[in-house]
Order: structure tokens, then sequence, then C-alpha cells
């Protein structure tokens, strides 16, 4: 479909929102009263950093909420305001964070149910107001809600936005998208939708095999190598393609785009691999022919991701990562941290520390295990960020049970 003249049309409906609607003042506190920390200001304020007894406490210099997630937040407890009796969904979580998602529920929101990993609209019917998330949603959700005739309120980040751009470039000029992302990640489930040819690699390693097997056309394979090198190439990516894919074909013109919540530096250096691949296989002289780039990497990503980098050059007995363990900024976050060998924690809440000296975590490619004791004895330096979709109330909490663990 032509998703360019969709959004358009969609734009112009009287059932579309994506601006709010104008009652900033009126949820403002209680959006201060969810989300928002004396405490943390004050750590702020004194250069990110508290003492308290054995317990010294750096935080990273940027963590939490992102502008993007205030707005879809404030836009969906604007959403109930304006809308006091109808039924409000959320196509997904509104942000990937436990908490403020119980927030919304307590409030009456509904959530689409999932069954076998596919959404269940059938209970959505015309009038309902529908919210899509920060992180947006596939054109034929769009479709199929515009049709039924709901009231979409759109809370899609505009970075989102600004990667489903791109990619209707690449479609424009016949370019394959090249998306740097995971595959059943809602972002990039809605960006795919948006692109035309497109083939989602989840890190570099992925992408080596794709510009392996681009240079390795180049070098004029024999036909029955070439097959098994086609039929393995596919066998990898057949999830993660566009329907009716061909590596001959469709390899030859590539445009990178990413997931805005994955680790900038991987994204960089994948879309540096691609353009020397293409360099390689076409020549400088029709480089321009067969690769685009466009930077969509989100700046408040960028900013977390630095501020974590320089967070773990200090000195740290451990450090603690919270937000939710389907949020993937946040996980790139905790990458970070065992990639400098720090003692780390990836929690989603509060309560995942305690009672005594215990805390239940999520080590990275795993699942949930529980480490008693958890704080070591004698002074204690602990690092804490969290992710962008994670309220400056959470990290306060946790700040509190470390302190009285620390105390104990």
């Amino acid at each position: 479909m032509d998703t360019r003249a969709f959004k358009r049309s969609l734009h112009h409906s009287d059932r579309y929102n994506r601006r709010g609607f104008g009652r900033a003042d009126e949820v403002a506190g209680s959006l201060e009263q969810a989300y928002q920390s004396d405490l943390i200001a004050r750590i702020r304020e004194n250069g990110y950093a508290l003492e308290h007894g054995r317990l010294s406490v750096k935080l990273a210099e940027a963590f939490g909420f992102c502008w993007g997630v205030e707005r879809a937040v404030a836009m969906a407890y604007e959403t109930r305001r304006h809308y006091p009796t109808e039924r409000i969904w959320i196509t997904n979580e509104i942000i990937h964070n436990p908490s403020v998602n119980d927030h919304l529920r307590e409030m009456d929101v509904l959530f689409i149910p999932v069954d076998g990993g596919v959404k269940d609209f059938s209970e959505v019917a015309s009038g309902d107001v529908v919210i899509l998330p920060a992180f947006g949603a596939t054109v034929q959700e769009m479709q199929l809600l515009n049709e039924r005739g709901c009231h979409i309120v759109d809370t899609t980040c505009p970075w989102v936005s600004k990667v489903w751009n791109t990619v209707e470039k690449h479609k424009k000029h016949a370019f394959t998208s090249i998306i740097h992302g995971k595959v059943k990640h809602e972002e990039t489930l809605a960006t795919s939708s948006f692109a035309g040819t497109y083939l989602v690699v989840l890190d570099l390693a992925e992408a080596q095999m794709v510009c392996d097997y681009i240079l390795a056309g180049a070098e004029a394979e024999d036909p029955g190598t070439r097959a098994a090198s086609r039929d393995a190439f596919m066998a990898r990516f057949a999830k993660a393609c566009s329907p009716g894919f061909d590596p001959d074909r469709d390899l030859m013109r590539l445009g990178v785009a990413n997931q805005t919540t994955m680790l900038k530096s991987e994204t960089e250096e994948i879309g540096r691999l691609f353009e020397r691949t293409m360099l390689q296989r076409f020549g400088p002289t029709q480089l321009n022919e067969h690769f685009l780039a466009f930077n969509t990497i989100c700046d408040a990503t960028q900013e977390r991701q630095d501020a974590m980098f320089s967070l773990v050059d200090e000195p740290l007995d451990l450090m603690v990562v919270i937000g939710g363990y389907n949020s993937s900024n946040t996980t790139h976050l905790q990458e970070i941290a065992v990639s400098r060998g720090i003692r780390s924690f990836h929690i989603d809440t509060p309560e995942r520390i305690g009672p005594g000296n215990r805390i239940e975590h999520k080590p990275l490619g795993a699942d949930l295990v529980v480490e008693e004791p958890f704080l070591p004895a004698g002074a204690l330096r602990v690092g804490i960020t969290s992710g962008a979709s994670t309220p400056d109330r959470v990290v306060e909490d946790v700040i509190g049970r470390l302190i009285d663990l620390a105390d104990a």
C-alpha cells in the first residue's frame, strides 16, 4: 500500500489526534505525584551523587524518562481526562515500564489482548478510543482501527516517525531497508510495515553475514554453490525479511535504518560495514547508486548510552540498571556495564530488592535469578541508571531500598 498517502489521509481525519487535547495543566499534578521525585532532583543538583553511611551512590548524568516517553504518558493521561466514559484501549504497553502501565490499568485503560503472539482486536468497537504507544503501531493496525471507526490517539515518538520516513524514502527509490533491530520488537514491526523491501539484522555479526553474502556474489560462485549459499541465507533470515525477499536481487541497493533504542555504537558500525561492502562491490563512482545512509539514532538513547559509558569509567563496586525487562534501551545499558566487567543487576521494579539482603534480577540473555547476599560488607560504591521508560519515582524507591539494606 501507499503508506505515505494513508498517513496523510489519517492525519486529516477528525478521529485522529497526535497533538494532545490541551489538558496538560489538568494532568500535571497526577503525573508529578506518580512519577517525579524530590530526592532525585536533589541528587542531580549534588553532582548526581549521594552519600549515606557506608553507601556512595552515583547516578548516570542522563537517565530515565526521555521527552518522547513523557509526551506519550502525558497524552495517555489527557486521553482519559478527555474521554471520561468511553472505552479506551492501548495497542500495546504505552511504554516498556510495568509501573506506568499498571497506573493506566487503574484508570480503566484496556490493553489489547495477545494470544500466541497475535493481537486480538475483536473486542474493539466503533467509537472506542485507541492509543498508539510511544514506539508506534504497524500501518496495518492503524488501517484496521481507522476502518472500524475508532478514535485514534497517536503518541508515537517523533524519533520513531523519523525512522518511518527514512524507510519510506528507501522504498521510493527502490532501495532495500536494512533495519538494525529486534525482529519481534514492536518498534521494528512498525518500522518494517512502512518499508518496502526490508531485512532486519540483530547485531554486527548478522550484518557481517549479509555483507559476506553480497561480496560472495561478486566473486561469481558456481551456480550450485550459490544456490546452497542462498538457501542457508534464507534459512537464517526467513523471519526477518519482507515477503518474497530474494537476496540475489534485493541486496544490490541498500539503505540503513534502525530501531531507535539499539546500541548507538553498533548501529554506526553496521552502517559503516554496509558502506564499505557496497564500496568494495560496486566501486566509488557507483556507491551512491547502491547505498543510502540517514542518521536515525535517537538523541535520548544516545545521551543515556554516553552517560552510561562515563559512569562505568568511575570506580564502582556494583551497578543497578532499572527498566522493563522488555525494554531494549535498558538492556543495552546493562550490556555496557557487563562489557566492563562490573557486577551488574537489571531490575524492573524496586520490589526486586529484599526482603533481607537479596535481589531478584535478570542477567543478560537469561531468566530471573535470585542472588543472596546481594550487598557486600564495608564501604560500597553503587552506580545507578535507568532506561528511558523509567520514572524518577521508581529510581528513588530503588535507592531507598539500597539504603535500608546498607543500614541493616
